[in-house]
Formats: structure tokens, C-alpha cells, sequence
């Protein structure tokens, strides 16, 4: 067990850092505030002293790399998917699966050489690609990484630790340890903008939103309502896990640039676009007064100005000069915003109720589990002679 945490019950955990001792529902935003922040800054502290491989020393993980599986989506990875393979099987994981993307450059036959399990997924895209490999994981964990070679596989550890404390979904936080040149300053500036973006929107800090190197639990995973089928994934999965209070840490992890000789898949004007939109648009479920304020305050704005110049030209200037269709396109976006606006907040009214009924139903649930146990501890519920 790692400082800053003590041994997890079931719903609560107590935080030990320095002076600090809090006592915390696991539900608790504060609890996972607190947590990623604290074990954040104890990884760089410690990744400043010593080497990564002192830390994975010093905090083991207790999840055997027999529990997991390594997903590995590609598409036109053969310069690198061979060295990631073996970086990962070097470090005990000998369940690795790649889900190719119809892969033209021997891709495919590079992962089977080096004793990858190999699927060639039914559609296209990385997001569809790992929607589809839960179908053939077979254990309870997963650890997904790009095989683009940017991401050690000796981070792998550090990954899985917060799992095996409770957590259910991990990010690898890649600005903790990013290389020269492995980012674009493009780049640099569209996670930046996105991460901010996605703090604002959903309320939670998850510090890398856009990071290819994860791990979760093949249970939390399937609570998650994931569409999408490129890049958006891994927006799709911070705002899902945020929606449905999935636990997360975030974990620092060195990011490395892609090797010579390989290119990348990423378009960052298209899919940073795809990026935003999905941001935006799953605000539809999770925060609507902003998804419907927004625009609502958009178009109010934009009618008061129409309108105090409307009467600018007719109270104020001489000769007066009237401006109907003006003042009419001023009245109705008004109108409209101040509606999208209310509209805001009465699905937040609403969507606040639903989270209370949800939390509800779920204490009542682990209760009814708490008591079953009880009642038929040590015997066959099923045995009617008692």
C-alpha cells in the first residue's frame, strides 16, 4: 500500500499525507481530488530522486501481469509494434492483443512473430477498435497503450498500482515526463485548451484527458456507453467515467517521441475538432445548464447588442433611422437565449434529482447485498433446512 492511502473499504478510505488526515466517502469528488493531486505530486517527487523502476520498487502493484491483458490498438505500426510487444512481454505480459485496423505494411505479421494474440477489427477507427477487443479479454484488467512506441512499458506498473487499490479507470498523465520533441507545440496547446476545456465542462481534473496510456477493469469499462470510433475515444471514456463516477487516478508516466522512420495517424485540426465536439456534446447528459447556457448566453448577448444599437440609431443619432428587421432579430434572439438558459437549468433541477435517486438506489442495493451476506453467512442460501 502506497503513502497518502489507507487500506480501502468499501465505500470509504481514510488520506494520510504530512499533517493531513481526511476521512472521506470513496463516492466523494473531494476523495478523488485529493487523491490524484497527492499521488501525483509524490510520483514526481520520487521520479526526481530516483529512477522509475525505484518507484515501481518502492509501491509494487499487487495485480499479477497474469490478470491483465495488453490492448494494443494499430494501424500501420510495423516500424514500431514489434519493440512495443517485446518491451511488455520483457516486463511479464504474455497476454498481448493486438486489434489491427487493416493494417497494409505487415503490421499484423509483426505481432504474431512477437507472440501477440492478433484481431482484425470489423470496422475502422481506434475508438471502434477497443470497443471491439473487450469481446476477446479474458481477464479482469486491461492496460491500453498505443503501438506507437511513445510509452514505456516499464510505466506499466506504476499504472496498474491504483487498481489494485480500488481505483477503476487510470490515466498516465504524459506532460509529467514528455521528451523533446515528442509533441508538436500545436499539439501542445490543443491538450492543453482540451484539458481545460474538459475540467470546465465535467468538473473533474484528470490532467491528461487525451492520453493513449490507460488501465481499468474490464467491469468498470462495461458501464461506460462509448460510441465513438476514432480518436474521441479517450474523450469519450474521461467524460463517461466522470458521468458515472467511475474511480480514477492519475498517475505521471514518461512520453517518449515516436521513433524514426514512423508517422503518425493523428490529424491534429480534424481530430482535435472531433475532439471538441464530443466534448461539447456529451455536456448534454452531464452538465446542461452549461450545454444549453452556453448557447442561450450566446444568443442573449448578441441580441443586446443588436438591440442597444437599434436604440442608439433611434433615440440617440439625429436624424433618427429606424431599424424594424434589426430590432426583430434582436427581440427574438433574446427570447431565444433567455429560453435556452431556463431550459439549462431546469435539466440540471432534473438531472441533480436523477443522480439522487441513482445514489439512493445504489446505497439501498449495497445494503440489501450487506445483509444477504449476513443472513446466510457460512451456509447455501439455497439450503432450506435451517
Amino acid at each position: 500500500m502506497s503513502e497518502g492511502l489507507s487500506e480501502p473499504t468499501a465505500d470509504t478510505a481514510t488520506l494520510d499525507w504530512g499533517e493531513y488526515s481526511i476521512r472521506t466517502d470513496r463516492r466523494s469528488p473531494v476523495h478523488e481530488s485529493l487523491y490524484q493531486k497527492r499521488f501525483y505530486r509524490r510520483r514526481v517527487q520520487l521520479a526526481a530522486m530516483d529512477p522509475v523502476e525505484t518507484v515501481v520498487a518502492a509501491d509494487a502493484a499487487s495485480i499479477s501481469p497474469d490478470e491483465v491483458c495488453v490492448l494494443v490498438p494499430t494501424y500501420d505500426e510495423a516500424e514500431t509494434i514489434g519493440g512495443v510487444i517485446a518491451g511488455f512481454r520483457r516486463e511479464g505480459f504474455t497476454n498481448v492483443l493486438v486489434v489491427d485496423g487493416g493494417s497494409t505494411d505487415g503490421t499484423r505479421d509483426i505481432a504474431t512473430e512477437h507472440g501477440a494474440r492478433v484481431v482484425v477489427q470489423s470496422g475502422s477507427g481506434k475508438g471502434q477498435a477497443v470497443r471491439e477487443a473487450l469481446d476477446y479479454v479474458d481477464v479482469d484488467y486491461v492496460l491500453m497503450v498505443d503501438g506507437d512506441g511513445t510509452y514505456r512499458p516499464e510505466d506499466a506498473a506504476l499504472m496498474l498500482e491504483p487498481l489494485a487499490e480500488g481505483y477503476e479507470h487510470v490515466i498516465g498523465d504524459r506532460f509529467a515526463d514528455m521528451k523533446n520533441g515528442a509533441m508538436t507545440r500545436l499539439n501542445k496547446v490543443g491538450n492543453g485548451f482540451t484539458n481545460r476545456a474538459f475540467s470546465l465542462i465535467h468538473g473533474d481534473d484528470y490532467q491528461d484527458i487525451l492520453s493513449g496510456y490507460r488501465a481499468f477493469s474490464r467491469e468498470s469499462f462495461e458501464r461506460l456507453n462509448l460510441t465513438a470510433d476514432g480518436f474521441g475515444i479517450e474523450t469519450q471514456m474521461a467524460v463517461e467515467c466522470a458521468k458515472h463516477g467511475v474511480r480514477t487516478a492519475v498517475v505521471p508516466i514518461t512520453y517518449r517521441p515516436r521513433p524514426d522512420g514512423s508517422d503518425t495517424n493523428l490529424h491534429p485540426i480534424r481530430d482535435g475538432g472531433i475532439i471538441f465536439l464530443e466534448l461539447y456534446r456529451r455536456a448534454k447528459t452531464n452538465n446542461p445548464l452549461f450545454y444549453f447556457g452556453s448557447v442561450g448566453f450566446a444568443s442573449t448577448f448578441a441580441g443586446l447588442l443588436l438591440a442597444a444599437y437599434v436604440g442608439y440609431e433611434w433615440f440617440i443619432r439625429v436624424p433618427r433611422i429606424s431599424h424594424e428587421v434589426l430590432a426583430v432579430v434582436a427581440a427574438a434572439a433574446i427570447l431565444f437565449g433567455v429560453q435556452l438558459l431556463m431550459f439549462g437549468v431546469l435539466s440540471d433541477m432534473i438531472l441533480s434529482l436523477h443522480r439522487e435517486q441513482v445514489d439512493r438506489l445504489e446505497q439501498l442495493e449495497r445494503r440489501g447485498k450487506s445483509e444477504y451476506a449476513h443472513e446466510y453467512e457460512g451456509r447455501d442460501p439455497f439450503d432450506e433446512t435451517r
